[in-house]
């Protein structure tokens, strides 16, 4: 069964630390290298690009371009390996060349995560589109130019520049990651028609009381947008206390948004990469495999099917079009 996996953080490692992590070596250190996604049976891998908040105003933009250099350098080097995903013929082809043969390449979108690289200017924007970038969350918890982030405690929404930017993201069908928003930027955001919405990596707070957790009336909205939600394997986003996490605790996540409708609108977004402690079971993106395999314990394989990549191939394919 193949896997989607809709965000990691393998570039803010490449970025970080050039010398020390690998994304061909076969004991890659890396929670997600290529022998990993092979041993996954990954189909498509995003990959975000990540600024930290360390880097100084003004150098966000170079930070975040140096990170894309690093994904068509040392990620897209073999492209026999990994093929870059940006639009709906290209997903096609990738699914019929796989369906072909099991050693095709494996599939590569990438996603920008927050807006704060845009340094107030819609042309880095369509710059970063040129660029293959296809989907972007507006903020990294705290608040920039675009919008307020979760853990902004005045709770603001979108600003001016950040309807500019979501406007200009409608007309490059560009999608719209509403992880780490604001709960009124949130729903600014999904006052808009016609732009694709997911939640690459964020879990219940019904069930983990998480500020980074979406609440009910966020997931039944998503799945009304015909979004998607990618359950995510962050301990603190998954239980409580975190070093207790398993994988029976990420199931009843996916669990409680099957109760709120949403068996059509769960992925799975790992983070793998951008965390250091991890759910015991899911420590690096080879334990894909064991997963999917205790998920078919419970659930029909149609059902776990639609989790592991159909559902989220059909939101890629709409928003790609």
């Amino acid at each position: 069964m193949w896997v989607i996996d809709g965000h990691c953080d393998v570039l803010l490692k490449l970025w970080n630390s050039p010398d020390e992590h690998h994304f061909y070596e076969e004991e890659s250190t890396l929670d997600v290298s290529y022998h990993g996604l092979c041993s996954a049976n990954s189909f498509i891998q995003n990959f975000a690009v990540f600024v930290p908040p360390r880097i100084p105003v003004g150098q966000q933009f170079l930070a975040a371009a140096q990170q894309i250099d690093i994904f068509y350098h040392k990620v897209l080097q073999d492209q026999s390996k990994m093929a870059l995903i940006t639009n709906r013929n290209e997903l096609d082809g990738l699914r019929v060349a796989r369906e072909k043969d099991d050693h095709a390449p494996i599939g590569a979108i990438l996603s920008l995560e927050g807006a704060d690289a845009l340094q107030g200017e819609i042309a880095y924007l369509r710059l970063f589109h040129r660029l293959g970038v296809r989907s972007m969350g507006l903020t990294w918890n705290y608040a920039n130019e675009v919008a307020d982030g979760v853990q902004e405690l005045r709770n603001g929404g979108i600003t001016r520049f950040g309807h500019q930017v979501l406007e200009e993201m409608r007309k490059l069908k560009m999608i719209c990651d509403v992880s780490h928003l604001s709960i009124r930027s949130f729903w600014d955001v999904m006052e808009y028609t016609d732009l694709a919405v997911m939640a690459s990596h964020s879990n219940t707070r019904a069930l983990c009381p998480h500020v980074r957790n979406l609440e009910d009336d966020q997931i039944r909205a998503l799945i009304q947008k015909d979004g998607m939600i990618g359950v995510t394997f962050v301990p603190c986003f998954v239980h409580q206390p975190s070093n207790e996490s398993n994988i029976s605790h990420v199931i009843r996540h996916i669990e409680h948004i099957c109760e709120l409708g949403g068996a059509d609108s769960i992925m799975f977004g790992s983070d793998f990469d951008g965390i250091e402690e991890k759910v015991t079971g899911l420590e690096t993106a080879k334990q894909y495999t064991s997963f999917i395999h205790m998920l078919l314990q419970y659930y029909p394989s149609d059902l776990v099917e639609k989790w592991a990549w159909k559902s989220s191939y059909v939101f890629y394919s709409k928003a790609f079009s």
